[in-house]
């Protein structure tokens, strides 16, 4: 792909995650908010629209040749968006502040400008991710036995 086509591409990628993320401002404030805070005030499939949408970034980039590790960062930033826009009220409020496309685009141009250091520092968090995401996981399995245990022993005087 040439210089060019990169830079075009770039440059949509800038102009959609505007219009999805910051595209109007609050008269009086220093806030701004876009179609995907709109688009999630839609009860039910809304967050799921917005996400679908915000997909686009993540496409275009790896047709620019991000690596895997970087798409993985970005999707989750689409992920927690779509998921805590799911919360009532408080969800919204959060997909306003989020911003997951600007923050993808951000990724994307860290990436072409600075592949190798974007690369491990996304290998970075995807590792410290798992390993937080593992430690919940046996943190809620070891917490979970304890209860039965202390539940059997209240109820039944088993243990």
């Amino acid at each position: 792909m040439q210089k060019t086509d990169k830079e075009k591409s770039r440059k949509k990628l800038e102009r959609l995650a505007r219009y999805l993320d910051s595209l109007i401002k609050v008269p009086g404030f220093n806030a701004r908010f876009g179609l995907d805070g709109l688009i999630g005030l839609i009860p039910g499939f809304g967050d799921t629209i917005g996400a679908l949408i915000s997909s686009v970034v993540i496409s275009e980039a790896a047709r620019l040749g991000a690596p895997k590790v970087l798409l993985l960062k970005m999707a989750l930033n689409i992920a927690l968006d779509a998921l805590a826009g799911t919360v009532p009220v408080l969800g919204d409020l959060f997909d306003f502040v989020w911003k997951a496309n600007q923050r993808n685009v951000y990724l994307l141009d860290s990436y072409l400008a600075n592949p190798r250091e974007t690369v491990v520092a996304s290998r970075l968090f995807v590792w410290g991710l798992s390993a937080v995401l593992i430690g919940l996981v046996i943190f809620v399995g070891m917490l979970g036995f304890f209860l039965v245990r202390a539940f059997l022993n209240v109820v039944v005087g088993v243990v």
